[in-house]
């Protein structure tokens, strides 16, 4: 087989399995990196750089394997753009939190959303009481969104993560 061929192929197969493992455990955990995350990170691209590349390390080796990435990239977004179906094949859907101020407990549980967390949420959307919370919803890229029924309350936005001493306000 063609040594580039050889090279696209394993470059498919490779970002396939990061969209299925990056599915399965979660969208939102790569939203909320924290510095073991990052490490996670450059060593996934580490193993599999040889996976992508075999024996060939040459910069055209290199080239062809970072070229498939970005174009499979580039026809993912696109087919995502123009189809629900795909969009909700590989994108994660907004989780419901609180309405018109209930809070969803069990979903809570099953996010692992901490009291202390939605209550940092809503401090940082203006929000006192959890019956002043119209909807919150935890979103796709790990923001929880707050919606307050006071229409005087400016909207922000606050960024979830899961190691509270590296929380980051947006």
């Amino acid at each position: 087989m063609n040594a580039y061929l050889d090279i696209v192929l394993r470059s498919v197969a490779v970002y396939a399995f990061m969209i299925v493992a990056i599915r399965l455990f979660g969208k939102k955990e790569l939203s909320q990196l924290n510095s073991t995350d990052v490490i996670l990170i450059l060593l996934i691209s580490n193993s599999v750089q040889n996976a992508m590349v075999g024996p060939d390390t040459s910069l055209l080796g290199g080239i062809a394997a970072a070229t498939v990435l970005f174009s499979i990239n580039f026809i993912l977004k696109k087919l995502m753009s123009r189809s629900k179906w795909f969009r909700s094949l590989l994108q994660e859907k907004p989780q419901l939190l609180i309405h018109e101020g209930k809070l969803d407990f069990r979903q809570l549980s099953r996010l692992d959303i901490t009291h202390d967390e939605l209550k940092e949420a809503m401090r940082e959307h203006g929000v006192e009481h959890f019956t002043d919370v119209k909807l919150a919803m935890l979103e796709p890229d790990g923001n929880i969104s707050i919606i307050s029924g006071d229409k005087n309350l400016r909207q922000t936005h606050f960024k979830r993560r899961r190691n509270r001493k590296n929380l980051t306000m947006g």
